[in-house]
């Protein structure tokens, strides 16, 4: 199979074996110590150890940094910056999922500015400038979800009140993005439903959101349509291999269906530069007060939430846009809220959060997060504190 390059937002290598071209990308920036930065779960799999062994064969000194997990934290940071000093580092290969390669760009924003991570969150009051050197560092996703492979902002939570804080600049936006389905095809079904729902989220949303921006409603359709197509496949190809089929991890097919995840997770996070809403308010709050996967918390949330947005205008519209773009069944705004809703049993999705563990007594802290959180205010319809409730209760079942 052939590996693709194009260069939007940013110099990006799709393909399978992408991932052997991090030498030479490193070698033509002039960078001989890079360190890794990946997940504890990755860490002594293959998809890590194979990149450092042809790392370390092209004459490159690398060290790797695998103290992140579940959704990131401040402390996380810290302590990769610590690593990054302490192996004299002149570069970042973040390897893994949104969580490793969000940590990876707050670890290159403390290398080389003082004070406290959080002197840097996005809209801050009184935020400090990002105006010192970012090192050069390049990007390998894991998972076909975030796309914060080709992000230019990072999402980390406060160790205590476990609140997400942005920390925005262009200059976080990685110089080179090696998209490698090979690296995906083992990841479990659970896992491929998750990140690929919260690839559709992104989707989604940045299409409803407000504002007019029509680069990214263009890259949200054609990314739409990608995972109609090819997420179911790659989930039930993982459940073959889990069910005892491990030729299919080399199946051209398979292969194919996680190239195409990858790059619609990637046109998620370029679309929704416009902006996204009320089910990211709610996934948010879930994270922070559940400490539940994000993708996953989209996936539930997202039928409710679209529900909620197909009772106004323009949502109305919008959605039985989309209803058409995916060839649902009913070509109308419910008629998507009920494909998304057969996409998420199809793919072993919870109808509801009290599947998850979300309780009745979660409801006035969760509440309380989504309100405050940023991004319901794109929703191309209003969100109040009591539709908020009604959401959540409806999410609850």
């Amino acid at each position: 199979m052939t590996i693709h390059q194009f260069s939007f937002p940013t110099r990006i290598q799709s393909g399978p074996g992408a991932v052997a071209l991090v030498g030479d990308a490193l070698e033509e920036a002039g960078k001989k110590r890079p360190l890794i930065v990946t997940d504890r779960g990755l860490a002594p799999l293959a998809p890590l150890t194979a990149t450092r062994e042809k790392l370390a064969a092209a004459g490159l000194d690398v060290a790797v940094f695998s103290g992140i997990w579940g959704n990131p934290v401040k402390s996380q940071v810290t302590a990769g910056v610590a690593a990054f000093r302490e192996h004299r580092a002149d570069s970042i290969v973040g390897l893994g999922g949104g969580a490793a390669l969000d940590v990876a760009k707050a670890i290159l924003v403390m290398v080389h500015h003082p004070g406290d991570l959080f002197d840097y969150e996005d809209e801050k009051p009184g935020a400090r400038p990002l105006d010192r050197e970012i090192p050069y560092w390049v990007s390998v996703p894991t998972t076909a979800g975030t796309g914060s492979e080709v992000g230019r902002s990072s999402v980390v939570s406060d160790d205590e009140t476990h609140v997400k804080k942005i920390i925005f600049s262009p200059r976080l936006l990685a110089a080179r993005v090696f998209l490698d389905p090979e690296l995906t095809v083992a990841l479990p079904a659970g896992v491929t439903a998750a990140t690929g729902m919260d690839a559709l989220t992104h989707l989604v949303e940045s299409y409803l959101a407000k504002g007019v921006h029509p680069l990214c409603d263009g890259v949200a359709l054609a990314g739409l349509q990608i995972v109609a197509k090819s997420l179911v496949p790659a989930v039930d190809y993982a459940r073959r291999v889990e069910a005892g089929e491990p030729a299919l991890l080399a199946d051209a097919g398979h292969v194919e269906a996680r190239g195409a995840m990858l790059n619609a997770a990637m046109m998620g996070a370029v679309a929704f530069q416009k902006g996204l809403g009320v089910t990211h308010s709610l996934a948010h709050a879930l994270s922070t007060v559940c400490d539940l996967h994000h993708g996953l918390a989209n996936g539930v949330a997202i039928p409710y939430a679209m529900t909620f947005n197909a009772e106004t205008e323009p949502g109305r519209t919008r959605l039985a846009e989309l209803a058409r773009l995916v060839r649902a069944e009913r070509e109308d705004a419910l008629g998507f809220v009920a494909w998304l809703e057969a996409l998420k049993a199809r793919v072993g999705i919870p109808k509801s959060l009290r599947d998850l563990g979300v309780r009745d007594d979660h409801l006035e802290r969760l509440v309380e997060i989504a309100v405050a959180d940023g991004c319901h205010a794109n929703n191309p319809r209003p969100v109040s504190k009591t539709d908020f409730v009604r959401l959540f209760r409806q999410a609850l079942g």
